[in-house]
C-alpha cells in the first residue's frame, strides 16, 4: 500500500526496523530539546504530513524500549490518524518516572502502525442475544 507523505522534517521518512516489523518508528521534529519533567506531557512535532486511504488509519503507540528504560509512553494511546487529516503528525508524549527525561531532535519517540478498519451502524432494538458471559464485567471470571 502507498501512503502520500510530506516530508517537512530534517529527519528521513519512518520505516520499519525489520521486514515483519508491523510498525514504524516517528521521530521528533525539533529545534531545541524538550525537557520533561516527571508527570508532565507535550505534544512534540514530527514535520509528517500524511493522507492514509479511505477504510484504514495510522495508530501511534509507544516504543516499548522508551517506556521500559525511561517511563516515557504516548498519552493517548494508541492515537488515531484518521483518513481524512492532514494536519501535522504530532505526539503527545507523558513522563511517567520519577526523573527528568530529555527529548532530542531525531529521536525515536513512537511507533506508527497502519491499520484496516471499518465504521459500525447502529441497529436500534429492544434486546441483546444472549451468551454464556451475560453482562459479567471487570473481573467476572476470578483472573
Amino acid at each position: 500500500m502507498q501512503i502520500q507523505v510530506i516530508n517537512k522534517s530534517k529527519h528521513p521518512l519512518p520505516k520499519y526496523a525489520t521486514k515483519l516489523s508491523a510498525g514504524m518508528d516517528i521521530r521528533a521534529n525539533i529545534d531545541k530539546p524538550i525537557t520533561l519533567e516527571p508527570l508532565q506531557r507535550c505534544l512534540v512535532p514530527t514535520g509528517l504530513y500524511i493522507a492514509v486511504p479511505p477504510g484504514y488509519e495510522a495508530q501511534i503507540r509507544p516504543r516499548s524500549g522508551l517506556a521500559l528504560k525511561q517511563g516515557v509512553t504516548v498519552l493517548n494511546s494508541p492515537g488515531t490518524i484518521d483518513a481524512d487529516y492532514r494536519g501535522e503528525i504530532c505526539i503527545i508524549l507523558v513522563n511517567l518516572s520519577s526523573g527528568t527525561f530529555v527529548i532530542e531532535d531525531g529521536e525515536r519517540i513512537a511507533q506508527m502502525v497502519i491499520a484496516r478498519h471499518e465504521q459500525g451502524e447502529w441497529l436500534l432494538t429492544d434486546a441483546l442475544d444472549d451468551t454464556e458471559r451475560g453482562a459479567g464485567g471487570f473481573g467476572h471470571t476470578g483472573r
